[in-house]
């Protein structure tokens, strides 16, 4: 067996056990208490619920999904079950600027007189329009129950609940962990052969993930072989 050849067989048998993942950094998330005071038909209410945004990447955009761990507000009165609708704005920072508009479910249960209101799980949807870290901060919180509407303002400036590092659409950014970027995948970065035991080892991206093969380099030294 000819030099080349017993030195492609080794460098295949290497790459083969030595492929090399490295995972893109997940999305910054954390539960931020917000302290909401609330205007209602009956008077200014206030109240403090942790509140928990995640995002969710579906193709080139994210499901985003908003929770309160506590109730706020409360109302004089029961409100049967599909009496009260609730909606919320995220505001967004960093690199995309403006809101994102989220909104839940109705009571599926009554909630009883004078007591904590527990908001539903709100979703929308985000599409990216820049490429960087983007913050996700809870803004203000809309109540609609009987006809009449309460409108909650987080009044301690909370931080945000996430940050996810994104691509927009025409951008050629970085990719999230939880959430990937939305912009493509680059093509790979083809490295330059310099001698004939250099293996042009060939980088690509999958979803957030890096994976270094050597693969190209094999052929290489196989096909050289081939001619001598």
């Amino acid at each position: 067996m000819s030099y080349q050849k017993r030195t492609a067989l080794a460098l295949a048998a290497a790459v083969a056990g030595s492929v090399v993942l490295i995972t893109a950094p997940a999305a910054q998330a954390s539960v931020v208490d917000v302290n909401y005071n609330c205007q209602t038909p009956i008077g200014a209410k206030s109240a403090v619920s942790p509140i928990d945004i995640k995002a969710v990447k579906s193709g080139s955009s994210y499901n985003v999904t908003m929770t309160f761990q506590k109730g706020v507000s409360s109302s004089p009165v029961a409100l049967g079950a599909g009496a009260m609708n609730p909606s919320a704005v995220i505001n967004l920072g960093g690199a995309d600027k403006g809101t994102l508009a989220v909104k839940g479910p109705a009571n599926s249960a009554e909630i009883p007189a004078n007591t904590p209101i527990k908001i539903s799980d709100l979703s929308g949807t985000y599409v990216p329009k820049a490429n960087g870290k983007v913050t996700f901060t809870a803004g203000v919180l809309t109540i609609k129950a009987l006809g009449t509407t309460t409108t909650c303002t987080a009044s301690n400036s909370p931080g945000p609940s996430l940050e996810l590092d994104v691509t927009g659409a025409s951008g050629s950014g970085g990719t999230s962990g939880t959430s990937g970027g939305s912009g493509g995948t680059p093509a790979p970065a083809a490295l330059p052969k310099t001698g004939p035991l250099d293996s042009a080892v060939a980088l690509g991206t999958l979803g957030g993930t890096v994976v270094l093969v050597g693969a190209a380099g094999v052929l290489w030294l196989t096909r050289r072989g081939q001619r001598v």
